[in-house]
């Protein structure tokens, strides 16, 4: 029997995370599919997009979208997100881009182990605390010397660009509640948390398995993202509010755009969730390793799958 439907696209035809474009904002249009490409139609036309060269498809207020354009996403592994008026609901991802759950079970069993889980959460700080030795540090230690580090960068900031700084403040049922920076530090960090989220989703790993943060559904992408808001998403705002814009959320975006445009954040971020995850790293990408399926046995190995274990003889399913 024929299976009906379009066929999934095959894992080594689908373009690596690294090599996709961060995210697209889209809104107040209808997306549709055209073959292999999302279409989005609005009064000025239809605009043409690869599906397989997106990482994170941002819809914002006004979109309609289509079966097949979902269907065509999940298929070729880019998330959906869909965006309200001033922030960011995560609400669906797409089809992971990994053939391994290597990945998957290296971050469940660091997350476990107390000792493998403050090496991992060691090693995030130190890559946002170059020079500092965090070998031997605490929890409560990284955290003081991190929070220390995030009010500098605040500081720093407000004084190249002369704005008036007092606290990260803000409501996150009430976007316009916050001064024009905080606007644009809430609607930058939406953004990064999108492709960070598309990235972890490609890769096979488990957005809620966090290490420094704990307890939510997105508690690794809050640890991944850390590792960039100070180079990325906190200059930003800064500048957008420095600009005077009447459109904060909108300006911001664009913003983020053009600083990630060279998809670096992307291959970056590849590099380091396998860092972190993978020691020592693997000589081979985990989207490369050949699809396998087997039995976890409690002596610590593997044993085929699709084979009969019952005392008679083995039946292939």
């Amino acid at each position: 029997m024929t299976i009906p439907g379009v066929p999934p696209s095959e894992l080594p035809d689908l373009t690596r995370a690294e090599d996709r474009i961060s995210f697209l904002y889209l809104e107040r249009s209808v997306i549709h599919r055209d073959s292999n490409a999302i279409t989005a139609t609005d009064d000025k036309g239809i605009v043409h997009i690869p599906a397989a060269s997106i990482g994170v498809l941002l819809l914002g207020p006004g979109t309609s979208i289509t079966h097949q354009a979902v269907a065509l996403l999940a298929d070729h592994g880019a998330t959906a997100v869909w965006v309200g008026e001033r922030g960011v609901r995560y609400y669906a991802h797409g089809r992971s881009l990994a053939a391994s759950s290597r990945l998957l079970t290296a971050q469940a069993a660091a997350v476990s182990h107390r000792d493998r889980r403050l090496a991992v959460a060691r090693t995030m700080y130190a890559m946002r605390l170059p020079g500092e030795d965090t070998t031997n540090l605490t929890m409560q230690q990284l955290r003081g010397k991190e929070g220390a580090r995030v009010r500098r960068t605040y500081r720093e900031h407000a004084a190249r660009t002369g704005i008036a700084w007092n606290q990260r403040q803000y409501d996150r049922e009430d976007f316009a509640s916050g001064d024009p920076v905080n606007q644009a530090l809430s609607a930058a960090h939406a953004c990064l948390y999108g492709v960070v989220h598309a990235v972890i989703v490609a890769l096979g790993a488990a957005p809620g398995l966090g290490f420094v943060h704990t307890g939510h559904e997105r508690a690794f992408v809050y640890d991944v993202a850390d590792l960039y808001k100070a180079e990325i998403t906190i200059p930003v705002a800064f500048d957008v509010a420095a600009s005077d814009s009447t459109d904060i959320a909108a300006d911001t975006r664009r913003a983020v755009r053009n600083h990630v445009h060279d998809g670096a954040i992307l291959t970056r971020c590849v590099r380091d969730i396998r860092t972190l995850l993978l020691q020592p790293q693997p000589t081979t990408p985990i989207d490369d390793v050949e699809d396998s399926l087997g039995l976890w046995d409690d002596n610590g190995l593997e044993v085929a799958a699709g084979r009969n274990y019952g005392d008679y003889e083995d039946v292939d399913f």
